[in-house]
């Protein structure tokens, strides 16, 4: 392709940052403002207008799949293979850089690069050669905080304790940790950046070669660059005027590990003789919801100011669904995808967008009672997720003993001194005198089979499993699953983990508990009425969940509704997106409240969500919630304030969604008294034959597809399918 094809592919802004007169320059590319292009085009104008070599050219992104989608891209452009050019991500090229540098580098010509499983095997030898309990001090977060600090260009020697417990714990196992790596020639991903930064402060010769090779150096997605990443391309850059950054303040969302927004807002002062670009125009979304989109983000401060428009013309107002719960904001986000696919649109065109993981579970449910085929992007299934299978398997246990794949996912989670030799030991004594591994473990813990110590790790697990279920014996499901979270240790240990994924995790536990409390056989029946009979409710509840996480997710190739959360969107779109849960405490969320500049990094996540959106945008919250067995009334999410009204249209629960007795009688007012197309109405008094007497206090749908919310004498409240339930008036 010759330089004149490349400029009348270009809008204005585009071709003022793809010609731009060699030096340095920030490309301010807002959301579908075609960045990519841009970063590639430039590299092409460089090559054949300017006459750089290649392979003088430095291109760094954040992906590899990224980082491959430009090589191939430069290679169009240039009609040239560039196997020898250096593009790729941050770890790539560092990568590269080592294995031609090993010796400057300090490391053995072989060395090994750590995965982050193989980072957290080798941080647990180190605890246990220092001798210190990884109940206390956990290795998940011994790694989280030595990432952390070379991600800061943090050495051991660096960093003062100043008496502080924590930081002085964390300071031996860094040190330990470096020494094991050392001894080993390992290197993990942090490492390759930090270990590339400090061989060339440390070789002036290495460094001026890199300096002068390297006569230009683009930089993607800039604004998610953390301090290391950052202070490696200054090295690298040294006094010339030559790097080009592209990125976008607004979508600055990964602070939580590590990212500094500070990284663009102080390129300006860092690169005075700089030139900024900004790229406006947006080939992916309406006007309606880019206006949607620039008024949320004007909200925050320090911003380096931009407005994207469009040519597409405005298209559909947002629509913002006030739900009555959870449940119906599921129903009703279904309901319309279904709507789409009947007007011959692809399930792959829509996307359901959360803040946080627990939320997949209500919209998961509706979508299998559905039928509807769907995908979740860069994640796992609810049930399918680790910290529900832990928790499900100490569930298992208690009411099967002898579950094999329960008692070996939990003997040892969260860790209590029982390891693999010692599990291997109860594996083969198991299919020695073919009993199970529970039987086999007392056996074990009576004779000489084991050492002492593991006789008594062991046998306290035996015990806690003993203890939990006595003590559960006569509680409903939600409080035994409540009780079973907290006593087997999980809550504690992921509470340890701490970090953005803890704090998910923890969440996920949360919302078991909500499971267990919604949970009704009757609702989605499983079995006939004479297996049921024979099966506790907590079989029941460990059935539902296992055939659940049984179902299995689309084929990846199949059309499916792409279901993800707010982070894992960047970088897509989608004809319709559903923003889901826009409530005060969820999104944004609590933790953004408590915390200085979060608030600001969950509103630029909003923008995110929002720009996804191609042609259709739906804003859903629920005006009540159950987290952790509790209702909770939320207000509406400020980011919806924020959005002007004339951009919304909003749309109420329809009749069939029956508000409780608490709210005012204007409300209860517009609600239909009779389930619509039934024999029952609110306030009737109905018969059960397994819960017994009840009365009907809320309902939603119609016909026998209706569900009814039953207060039981004796049970308590239920939700029943009418299809399934049998009710009798009374």
């Amino acid at each position: 392709m010759d330089v004149t094809e490349i400029l009348e592919a270009l809008n204005r802004e585009q071709r003022s940052a793809v010609t731009a007169p060699k030096g340095s320059a920030l490309v301010l590319a807002g959301a579908g403002s075609g960045k990519t292009r841009v970063l590639t085009q430039r590299v092409a104008w460089l090559v054949q207008t300017e006459g750089l070599s290649p392979f003088g050219i430095l291109a760094v992104t954040f992906t590899n799949k990224a980082a491959a989608e430009m090589r191939a891209r430069i290679e169009e452009h240039l009609s040239m293979p560039l196997r020898g050019m250096w593009v790729g991500t941050f770890h790539s090229l560092a990568h590269r850089f080592l294995r031609a540098h090993w010796m400057d580098a300090k490391l053995a010509q072989n060395f090994q690069i750590i995965d982050a499983d193989d980072q957290l095997r080798l941080v647990k030898r180190v605890l246990n050669n220092l001798a210190i309990d990884d109940k206390k001090w956990p290795a998940k977060q011994a790694v989280w905080w030595i990432n952390a600090q070379k991600d800061e260009g943090l050495r051991p020697n660096h960093i003062q304790d100043e008496g502080d417990l924590f930081v002085q714990t964390h300071l031996g196992i860094y040190r330990a940790y470096e020494e094991a790596c050392e001894r080993g020639g390992m290197v993990d991903f942090a490492e390759l950046l930090l270990r590339t930064h400090e061989t060339l402060l440390n070789n002036q010769s290495l460094l001026a070669h890199y300096q002068d090779r390297f006569k230009a150096i683009l930089v993607d997605e800039f604004q998610d660059t953390n301090a290391i990443q950052y202070a490696w391309l200054r090295v690298l850059t040294g006094n010339d005027n030559k790097l080009m950054v592209v990125g976008d303040d607004d979508q600055s969302i990964y602070g939580w590990r590590g990212a500094k927004i500070e990284n663009i807002q102080r390129f300006q002062h860092d690169y005075p003789q700089s030139v900024t670009y900004r790229l406006e125009q947006n080939y992916r979304s309406t006007g309606t919801i880019l206006g949607a989109a620039n008024a949320l983000i004007e909200h925050n401060d320090d911003r380096l100011g931009k407005a994207l428009w469009t040519e597409l013309g405005e298209g559909e107002p947002v629509t913002l669904y006030a739900a009555y719960n959870e449940i119906d904001e599921a129903r009703y986000i279904v309901d319309r995808v279904k709507q789409y696919a009947d007007e011959g649109r692809a399930f792959r065109e829509c996307a359901i967008l959360y803040r946080s993981n627990a939320q997949s579970r209500v919209l998961e449910e509706a979508l299998l009672r559905s039928q509807l085929p769907y995908r979740i992007y860069g994640g796992q299934r609810f049930f399918e997720r680790a910290e529900i299978r832990s928790a499900l398997a100490y569930l298992k246990i208690l009411s099967q003993r002898h579950s094999d794949a329960a008692f070996e996912r939990v003997v040892n989670l969260p860790p209590r001194g029982i390891g693999d030799k010692s599990v291997q030991i109860i594996r083969e004594t198991a299919r020695a005198d073919n009993v199970s591994m529970w039987q086999a473990a007392h056996h074990l813990v009576a004779s000489a089979g084991l050492t002492v110590r593991a006789k008594t790790a062991i046998s306290g697990f035996i015990d806690l499993i003993d203890t939990l279920d006595a003590a559960t014996e006569d509680m409903d499901l939600a409080h035994l699953v409540r009780e079973v979270v907290e006593s087997s240790g999980l809550k504690q240990f992921y509470e340890k983990e701490g970090g953005e994924k803890g704090q998910a995790r923890l969440e996920n536990l949360e919302e078991l508990v909500t499971a267990a409390q919604t949970f009704d056989p009757d609702d989605v029946p499983l079995f006939d009425e004479t297996v049921q009979a024979d099966m506790t409710l907590l079989d029941e509840f460990l059935s539902h969940a296992s055939l659940e996480a049984g179902e299995g997710q689309g084929d990846i190739n199949q059309d499916s509704v792409q279901m993800m959360t707010m982070h894992s969107a960047k970088g897509l779109e989608f004809p319709v997106v559903f923003l889901a849960g826009l409530e005060e405490g969820l999104f944004p969320h609590q933790m953004s409240v408590e915390e200085p500049g979060r608030m600001a990094e969950e509103r630029r996540l909003c923008y995110v969500g929002v720009t996804r959106a191609m042609q259709k945008l739906f804003l859903t919250y629920a005006e009540t919630r159950r987290l952790n067995g509790t209702d909770r009334y939320n207000r509406v999410s400020r980011f919806v304030q924020e959005i002007p009204p004339e951009l919304i249209q909003e749309v109420r629960p329809q009749t069939q969604i029956v508000r409780p007795a608490y709210q005012t009688s204007h409300q209860v007012s517009r609600v239909a008294k009779e389930v619509s197309g039934t024999q029952f109405e609110l306030g009737q008094k109905v018969m059960h034959n397994k819960f017994g007497e009840g009365w009907i206090t809320n309902y939603e749908g119609h016909g026998q597809q209706a569900r009814v919310q039953v207060k039981f004498d004796d049970v308590g409240t239920k939700w029943l399918m009418l299809a399934f339930a049998k009710l009798e008036a009374v």
